[in-house]
């Protein structure tokens, strides 16, 4: 398992993000998203150029045991996707927190930053069990 990064932002739905500034955050799966589902096999990333809300499902990771879908972290613009996604979507097991994210968003408001947790919520929410 890889440690939980003390930068980033966490949804409650296993997404990370990670600030670039001017609103615009790095978006994936966190390392315990990618343990559950084992060996990624193909990521559908969202469309590049399209707007979504705050938690509709914007990606989908297809592994070896299930399909899932992402759920959008922020309301906002996606300006990037990770295109080594497309012939390498296994970064997202081996490098969960730096390679292997999905996409760019350019946020549209900021308060909705306040439904995230930080690190050390979201190690206490994967660690109820």
């Amino acid at each position: 398992m890889h440690d939980i990064p003390s930068n980033l932002k966490f949804s409650k739905t296993h997404v990370w993000l990670e600030d670039l500034g001017e609103n615009n955050y790095r978006v994936g799966i966190t390392d315990f998203a990618q343990d559950e589902l084992g060996d990624i096999v193909f990521v559908e990333p969202p469309e590049e150029g399209r707007e979504y809300d705050q938690a509709d499902e914007c990606a989908v990771v297809e592994s070896v045991k299930s399909t899932s879908d992402i759920y959008c972290p922020l309301s906002g613009i996606i300006t990037e996707i990770n295109s080594e996604l497309n012939d390498t979507p296994d970064l997202i097991n081996s490098e969960p927190y730096s390679e292997g994210w999905i996409f760019i968003l350019k946020a549209n408001d900021d308060s909705e930053l306040n439904e995230l947790i930080d690190a050390n919520s979201y190690y206490e929410l994967i660690n109820e069990d």
